[in-house]
């Protein structure tokens, strides 16, 4: 027992923010662990809640504080990916906390958001962003919400054909947005995403079917790159190239204003993760101001979608060792 306790304190930082000993028994975030395998027995899955909001709060302060750093004229909002967990003790923690917006990814998570308006725990204000491939029961629902009311849900294009089913059945001006479809890394099974509408495709896309109409805007593009936000060449050339494709839009579409930068900030998985999120956060604002000042267009509203990071952290597994 101390001879492998000292092997982990020479190999890793430890004891970390989330752990510590205590009598030779581990604590995950001050819970004293044994006491609850002693209760409830094992194999048993827990979620740590006050993380959840820590963590949401974190990346607000982080993400004002470099838009203050750099006097970016925007807005960031914090959207939870509500795949990540449903769990309703998840979902309603996440929501609690001030100016928490939702992403949807099927039509399995509309029947949660009218249960959390039910529950009072949102409003028909809030930013519900309608990701994913869209299925005839998934645009029915948005449909539906759109035509309760609920001004600020924003189906999220991911291909030429899906703003159709709005058009035929949305009763009043709605707003949308369009997914670009991000070039892989080059190691990437697939070169092109699957999802999404090229770069190519967008403005004539636009043209014909957002612009002509008279019930529809567009007012955001969305951005998402399967590795993740990471500090590397790839993830700077591809969110630059996102970036003057918004600059390119703004000048023929007043109503643009917002950006989606998804999700992917990575979460601890093991002892020995290191990632500098204020690094990265004030990076992407800056980018984003470098590139719309030299293009002359005014900064978008900055959204994003953690999911994994919103909740990854808080939960724990325990598991019974019963042989070796």
């Amino acid at each position: 027992m101390k001879s492998y306790r000292e092997l982990i304190e020479q190999t890793f930082e430890f004891p970390q923010k989330e752990f510590k000993v205590r009598e030779h028994e581990l604590l995950f975030n001050d819970v004293p662990l044994m006491d609850i395998i002693k209760e409830y027995g094992t194999p048993l899955k827990l979620t740590y809640l006050p993380r959840i909001s820590e963590n949401i709060r974190f990346v607000q302060a982080t993400f004002n504080s470099a838009m203050e750093r750099f006097r970016y004229n925007g807005k960031y909002t914090y959207c939870y990916c509500t795949k990540s967990s449903h769990f309703s003790f998840v979902m309603e923690e996440a929501m609690k906390n001030q100016d928490v917006h939702i992403e949807t990814s099927s039509s399995y998570d509309i029947p949660i958001v009218r249960a959390l308006y039910d529950r009072g725990k949102i409003s028909k204000d809030t930013y519900i962003l309608c990701n994913g491939f869209k299925m005839p029961l998934y645009t029915q629902y948005i449909s539906e919400l759109l035509n309760e009311g609920f001004i600020n849900c924003i189906p999220i294009l991911d291909k030429m054909g899906e703003i159709d089913a709005y058009e035929k059945t949305v009763n009043s001006p709605y707003q949308v947005g369009i997914r670009v479809a991000a070039d892989e890394e080059p190691k990437f099974e697939f070169y092109t995403s699957r999802l999404g509408i090229r770069y190519s495709d967008i403005t004539p896309f636009y043209r014909e079917k957002i612009e002509k109409s008279d019930k529809v805007s567009l007012k955001m593009l969305h951005f998402f790159i399967n590795t993740g936000i990471k500090d590397t060449a790839y993830y700077w050339s591809e969110l630059s190239g996102f970036i003057f494709k918004y600059c390119e839009l703004k000048k023929i579409c007043p109503t643009l204003d917002s950006i989606d930068i998804g999700g992917g900030f990575p979460i601890k998985t093991s002892l020995t993760f290191q990632y500098d999120y204020k690094y990265m956060i004030e990076q992407i604002v800056e980018n984003l101001m470098w590139i719309c000042d030299k293009n002359n267009v005014p900064v978008p509203n900055i959204f994003t979608e953690f999911g994994s990071y919103t909740v990854g952290e808080s939960g724990a597994v325990l598991y019974n060792v019963i042989d070796q």
